[in-house]
């Protein structure tokens, strides 16, 4: 890393179908629902209001890049995708409800929820693919944005992969941080520990949910 402190702001997207009743989105490449577009507007507008950052990157999937672009627009800035930062393959799990997943592997979804860090999804992904990818995203970050302040936007995932490497824990532990629809955590990161500074943050990120 730079002696210079990156700091970055860790945005998850905005509401998608998916969420509540829970499937397991993965690469599904869905939108925003209503909800979604205007806790987007609202967290856009909390960045307008700050120190604007030096550059924003978003996940490839549509639901990221629209709520990227919002806070893009408001900052005047040009959105930018890295692939690094897409969320985890489900493999041939992905859009499943849990019980459709059950009904294929029981043993396999018990285990995501008791072991997560034991699983590959059939013919998708491990945490540890993903953490790997975001290390890679992190690196990028600090080599490129040495001494600025810029935006990731991304999955709820991949943010929480992120903070359990950052933070010296297992990835076990990846349930135990929240991450609502349009979080907003800041993280800095220099040759020191890094330094965590807001996790899950909504207000006032975003409009009250009713």
């Amino acid at each position: 890393m730079e002696n210079a402190s990156t700091t970055i702001s860790l945005v998850r997207h905005g509401h998608v179908e998916g969420i509540s009743p829970p499937r397991f989105r993965g690469r599904s490449d869905i939108g925003l629902t209503a909800r979604g577009e205007a806790q987007a507007a609202a967290v856009a507008r909390a960045f307008a209001n700050e120190p604007p950052p030096s550059a924003i990157y978003s996940s490839p999937l549509r639901r990221c890049v629209m709520t990227a672009s919002a806070i893009a627009h408001a900052c005047r800035l040009q959105l930018q995708t890295l692939d690094a930062l897409v969320d985890i393959d489900y493999g041939t799990w992905q859009w499943k409800t849990p019980d459709e997943a059950k009904a294929d592997s029981p043993e396999l979804l018990a285990l995501w929820y008791s072991a997560p860090e034991r699983v590959r999804f059939p013919e998708g992904e491990s945490l540890q693919d993903v953490a790997l990818r975001a290390a890679d995203a992190l690196r990028f970050a600090c080599r490129r944005h040495a001494g600025e302040r810029i935006v990731f936007v991304t999955h709820d995932s991949v943010i929480r992969v992120i903070f359990v490497q950052l933070l010296g824990m297992p990835l076990a532990y990846l349930r135990r941080i929240a991450q609502d629809p349009c979080a907003v955590n800041e993280v800095t990161l220099n040759d020191a520990a890094p330094s965590v500074s807001l996790v899950n943050g909504t207000t006032p990120y975003r409009p009250a949910q009713t």
